[in-house]
């Protein structure tokens, strides 16, 4: 039976994460199949690792998670060099950036299939089939070429987490030692990254998670997902948790049922979850949470604007004053809501873009005035292919499109792209981009995140004095004093780099 090599590529905010999208699959096969990790966050030179597993023999599959942005530097590159070097070995792709951009991935002639999405089944059909020599036609979650022509299988159902096999720590930790995992952040000294649950039940129109899931969700049950916090908690030490669920908190009562389980295990939590949902909790499941060590909660707040939230497809129940009101409202709990705006999505002409983007400005200030604590995360809006919504539809009508080589991803500017950080889309001009770079280095100045836990209390002091008067007189444009700090002290901004 042949082996499987699994390859984490390197993140920019994945150096202290366990690699949990590799490390499900390789549970998926674990037990018929030999299988090893390749981290390319902890290794020297991770392809000189692959390539020592691979010319020692006996593995013809290798699979890649790729996520857009960093990950693809090592992704691209490697995965063209190993086609070139072993045409033989069967390389397999998962992962958002795979699920989303699979014609580029395919038919770039170095990537044989792509997972559409969970892997859990697919991925040990697949090998099954390619073992036997049997048809792997009718295998879910798959796409793959058919000579010219590129074939995408039916989407299963999402599998019911509490039937998926326990991850494998203790054979990572031979590979890795999983201490190497628990990293020193804003909630703790050893934090571990879990994902308790997949999908998303609602239907963003800007959101990569969309397309994948389609409006599911499914969620590994409060005590399972306890007894895996409470292991390695006892094992390595872990003492904080990021759960980097797409959605944390869709239901309550799993939400009580963990908070009840953790409470005095000393574990200080976060997680991701949505204003209209979380502001229907009680007050008494807001203060358990936060008595259990719940300390912040990313939301999207995307805009003020509720015409544009309506235009974002947020549900239909989120609006302006219901996120002025629900950010007051976690003060009274001592909970940091942390709210992404996503700023400079295509309007009615060049003023009308320009217009929406100082009415975001102008609410993301008031929010600061309701509740200073609310972190602000700041994206310029970057495209994803839900082809469904009116938003795509008006994307693609701008002239708007994605690089036609697999190559053309790990340009810089395309790089910067995923991050959301330099958009390449055709309706924002340069002083659009540069006016919300430039407010956001003012609010970072007058604001700086409580996430960084290198600035002290004295950096804090002079870099909030010399960004004040920019920020009350809404004068923005060319802070080039405040970023010279922010590059002197190796400003953390949590969108690109994480806790």
């Amino acid at each position: 039976m042949n082996k499987v090599l699994l390859f984490n590529p390197k993140s920019a905010t994945a150096k202290y994460r366990i690699p949990n999208s590799v490390l499900q699959v390789a549970a998926a096969i674990d037990g018929k199949y030999d299988w090893v990790i390749v981290d390319g966050n902890l290794e020297k030179d991770p392809y000189g690792r692959i390539c020592q597993y691979l010319n020692a023999g006996g593995f013809r599959y290798v699979g890649f998670t790729v996520m857009p942005g960093p990950q693809l530097r090592q992704a691209i590159p490697f995965a063209k060099r190993l086609k070139e070097a072993y045409p033989d070995m069967v390389m397999v792709w998962g992962g958002y950036f795979a699920s989303n951009q699979y014609k580029v991935v395919l038919q770039s002639g170095w990537v044989d299939f792509v997972i559409n999405g969970p892997g859990d089944h697919a991925f040990p059909a697949l090998l099954d089939a390619l073992e036997s020599g049997g048809p792997y036609e009718l295998i879910r979650n798959l796409i793959y070429k058919d000579g010219e022509q590129i074939v995408k299988t039916i989407k299963a159902d999402l599998i019911d987490q509490e039937k998926l096999p326990a991850l494998p720590y203790d054979k990572l930790d031979r590979l890795y030692p999983l201490e190497r995992y628990l990293g020193k952040t804003y909630l703790g000294r050893k934090t571990l990254a879990y994902h308790s649950s997949i999908g998303c039940p609602f239907t963003c129109s800007f959101c990569a998670v969309v397309p994948i899931y389609e409006a599911r969700w499914k969620a590994r049950p409060a005590e399972a997902v306890y007894r895996d916090v409470k292991y390695i908690k006892d094992k390595w030490g872990a003492d904080a948790i990021e759960f980097h669920d797409n959605n944390f908190f869709v239901s309550e009562k799993r939400v009580v049922e963990f908070s009840r389980l953790i409470h005095g295990e000393n574990m200080v939590w976060w997680g991701e979850g949505r204003i209209d949902t979380v502001n229907k909790y009680a007050d008494d499941t807001l203060a358990l949470m936060r008595e259990a060590g719940c300390k912040m909660i990313f939301f999207g707040a995307e805009t003020g604007n509720d015409e544009v939230l309506k235009k974002m497809d947020k549900g239909g129940t989120q609006s302006a004053a219901q996120i002025k009101a629900f950010a007051a409202r976690l003060a009274r709990f001592d909970i940091v809501p942390e709210y992404s705006f996503v700023l400079g999505l295509p309007g009615d002409g060049p003023a009308q873009v320009m217009r929406q983007i100082d009415q975001d400005i102008a609410f993301i200030k008031e929010i600061k005035e309701i509740n200073p604590r609310t972190e602000i995360i700041i994206y310029m809006y970057s495209p994803v292919p839900t082809e469904g919504s009116e938003l795509y539809h008006q994307v693609i009508a701008s002239g708007f499109h994605y690089p036609q080589k697999l190559e053309d991803w790990i340009s810089p500017h395309w790089e910067n792209f995923d991050l959301r950080k330099n958009p390449l889309t055709p309706w924002l001009t340069p002083e659009m981009v540069q006016k919300i770079r430039d407010f956001e280095t003012v609010l970072n100045g007058y604001y700086p995140t409580v996430s960084d836990i290198r600035l002290n209390r004295f950096k804090r002091m002079m870099i909030r004095m010399m960004s004040g008067l920019r920020y009350r007189t809404n004068v923005y444009g060319y802070p080039y004093e405040i970023k010279l700090l922010q590059k002197l002290w190796k400003y953390r901004q949590p969108e690109i780099q994480g806790f």
